[in-house]
């Protein structure tokens, strides 16, 4: 079955219709590429046929190329790819030029793009292609080009029409950042030409079909005269605005990106060069990213692994277990970010607190981000008073009565949590799921609490709670498949990526980001100098120095994790180092960002100022400054090497969530593809080689785990067939 059809009105307009089968969005294929060609070929080909409209069956119009037809291309090799995307350049040419004679550009027919909904990525470029685009006014649809987001950028010719018609500097918030806009941004932003009411879209494009004038099928581009709006690259305004871009890319990207300075250089080249060079200039530079292990490692992690994790690629098989009554214990900042995630995702909530101020507070939380959302326009009134009406807040226990589910994040005390446990199982029933938010407290010791510890989970939720995509599920040796069902099912409806891992000290996401924040801090304390520590990090990718990072979540949160740590652990403990840097900063006051003094300075409204002057005087520089390539290896050891300990000792099951998990849950290097995708494009003989060096200078911390040294020793990588799960 094709995932377009042809059809022809009474009038002589055709309709191309896209309806990919057995998907709930449509995604281009090389089939569906080959199918659109020939649809346009008979629509040019039949004197009878006046015009084209191009729309989809979907509510949506695509979402985008299928990514999964893009990670195999590689294997084709350079010249494949550049062929087949040389391909999808000649078919959206022929739907552009639409049969014009190239000396007069008289004779084309028209075609016009009308989009019900999304239009995303190859959904856009498609439309770029066509002589006008036509939106129906919907507010849920965003219309955009996100493929820098996932380590690619738009190579089927949207960077250069778009980059064409609105010039560069215009074009770059929707090309470098992957910007989205709503139907009536689109318009403003000049990306598409009309929105109407969805019920005239058809109707419109077949009027706009029907009275098309010749110059309007003629593309700016292909007109004589043409000039780029803002300037091309050799006039005055054009230099200037692509030293700016340039600028702004590598102090964004800081030179691991890959993607976003092909793009860059595709749309500089191709401003210098007639419009189907600059094509060929695209697709050269497309085929170059795509070569590079970083796009494959992206588009594995942040598209294939994602999706799939989201769908349930680790879930029990047990019935459906959607959530319909939620019950949240603790109404501070994460309880009341999990009531409002909830509640905008249609689950009814009762929010508890010890005190009815307190239960309030937690739903005013929600009641301000709704707010927000209304001076933005993203949110009606009508939407707001539907979402606070899922929301009930109260002080009394027996509110949970018919909760399926129990989310409790009060404060990090197994006596108060246990306390809370006991109370919240007896009003619930013996059918709820009882999950516990938390970050380091282990999930086996707070089930024993329980009457039904294997309805007991972990749900660790990232703060800000309507921020991070990231929820951690985390298994006691206890918890029964209808838990994890449960968890799971949840972080779908609330729609966010989980990850599930078994029960160990900090789990997986803290067990490596301590480390990270560790190393750097021990650093300082060896006499590196904190600009350099702050600045390997980000050149590597990491989006947060260690000692920005440890300013955010607080440092005073760091000495209580480092005292529980060091009770826990006794003589084994070892980061006394790190504490004697964290207990000082403590003793002096600087908390963090959330004092305005930490590790960096801030003004008196929280913006940093700079690292703070303090440092050089209470840890001053001592001896020859390290190399950068060895404090950059130290920071990302120190997390990958977890990542590896985390798999081999079985706390995670799947590479797939470790890596999604690194890269949503702190950041972790995503031009990488997470700690594994990093390892495989290092090589595992090369990483056990930096281990020993790292091993040598700095101590037993960095020692290559066994799996590591094996798979060296192998040839092996963490994605081939062999390592795809646990070792």
């Amino acid at each position: 079955m094709t995932d377009f059809t042809y059809a022809v009105d009474a009038d002589g307009v055709a309709t191309i219709t896209w309806d990919a089968a057995a998907k709930s969005m449509n995604v281009m294929s090389l089939e569906g590429f080959a199918a659109l060609d020939a649809h346009i070929g008979a629509a040019l080909a039949d004197p009878a046929v006046k015009g084209v409209i191009i729309t989809s069956a979907k509510k949506d119009f695509a979402g985008g190329m299928d990514l999964n037809v893009i990670a195999t291309m590689r294997e084709g090799g350079a010249q494949a790819i550049f062929d087949g995307v040389m391909q999808m350049h000649g078919v959206l040419r022929r739907i552009e030029r639409a049969g014009m004679d190239p000396k007069t550009l008289k004779g084309a027919k028209p075609i016009v793009a009308a989009l019900p909904g999304t239009a995303l990525g190859i959904g856009l470029e498609l439309p770029l292609a066509c002589h006008r685009i036509l939106a129906a006014d919907n507010p849920k649809a965003k219309i955009g080009l996100p493929e820098i987001m996932v380590g690619i950028f738009p190579g089927a010719g949207g960077t250069t029409r778009l980059t064409r018609k609105l010039g560069a500097m215009m074009a770059a918030p929707f090309l470098l950042e992957g910007r989205l806009s709503d139907p009536k941004a689109a318009k403003a932003a000049g990306l598409i030409d009309e929105v109407v009411a969805p019920a005239d879209l058809l109707a419109r494009a077949k009027e706009w079909v029907l009275s098309a004038k010749e110059t309007d099928l003629v593309k700016p581009w292909d007109a004589k005269g043409y000039k780029m709006p803002g300037g091309a690259p050799y006039s005055p305004q054009g230099f200037m605005t692509f030293v700016g871009a340039s600028a702004m890319v590598n102090g964004k990207t800081q030179g691991v990106f890959p993607a976003a300075k092909a793009l860059l250089s595709a749309v500089y080249e191709g401003a210098l060069v007639p419009f189907d060079t600059a094509l060929r200039i695209e697709a050269r530079h497309f085929t170059s990213v795509l070569m590079n292990p970083s796009a494959t490692a992206m588009i594995r992690s942040l598209f294939i692994n994602k999706e799939a994790l989201e769908k349930g690629a680790n879930r029990p098989k047990v019935a459906d277990q959607t959530v319909r009554k939620l019950g949240v214990i603790g109404a501070g900042m994460m309880g009341a970010g999990i009531a409002y995630v909830s509640a905008n995702a249609g689950i009814e909530v009762v929010l508890i607190d010890s005190t009815p101020e307190a239960a309030d507070r937690g739903r005013a939380h929600s009641e301000s981000l709704l707010d927000k959302g209304v001076k933005r326009g993203k949110v009606t009134a009508e939407r707001k008073a539907e979402v606070l009406g899922r929301i009930t807040a109260a002080t009394d226990y027996a509110a949970l009565a018919g909760c399926d589910l129990i989310v409790e994040a009060v404060f990090e005390d197994p006596k108060v949590k246990a306390e809370v446990t006991a109370k919240a199982e007896a009003a619930a029933g013996p059918d709820c799921i009882f999950a516990t938010n938390t970050s380091t407290l282990p999930i086996t010791a707070l089930a024993a609490t329980s009457e039904h510890p294997d309805q007991f989970i972990g749900i660790h939720f990232f703060s800000p709670v309507d921020k991070m995509n990231l929820v951690e599920i985390i298994r006691g040796k206890a918890t029964g498949e209808r838990a994890v069902a449960k968890a799971l099912d949840f972080v779908r409806q609330i729609r966010k990526t989980p990850i599930v891992v078994n029960d160990a000290r900090f789990f997986y996401a803290n067990r490596c980001i301590i480390p990270y924040i560790n190393e750097g801090i021990r650093m300082v304390a060896e006499g590196v100098e904190p600009a350099l520590v702050e600045n390997a990090a980000k050149l590597v990718g990491m989006p947060l120095g260690p000692l920005q990072l440890v300013d955010e979540t607080s440092i005073d949160l760091g000495v209580r994790i480092a005292k529980a740590t060091r009770a826990a652990m006794g003589n084994a403990y070892p980061d006394g180092a790190v504490d004697a840097v964290i207990f000082r900063m403590a003793d002096l006051g600087r908390l963090g960002r959330k004092v305005n003094a930490g590790f960096y300075a801030y003004d008196e409204t929280g913006s940093r100022l700079g690292l703070w002057e303090g440092l050089a005087r209470e840890w001053p520089k001592r001896g020859a400054r390290p190399d950068l390539a060895q404090v950059q290896n130290r920071l990302l050891m120190a997390q990958v090497l977890e990542a590896v300990r985390a798999l081999e000792e079985g706390v995670l099951t799947d590479i797939r969530e470790g890596d999604v998990g690194a890269i949503l849950g702190w950041g972790f290097a995503p031009w990488s593809g997470g700690p594994f995708g990093w390892l495989d494009i290092l090589g595992a003989a090369r990483a056990v080689e930096i281990c020993e060096g790292l091993e040598a200078a700095f101590g037993p911390r960095f020692a290559a785990p066994r799996l590591l040294r094996d798979m060296a020793a192998d040839g092996r990588s963490f994605y081939g067939p062999a390592t795809r799960r646990a070792a």
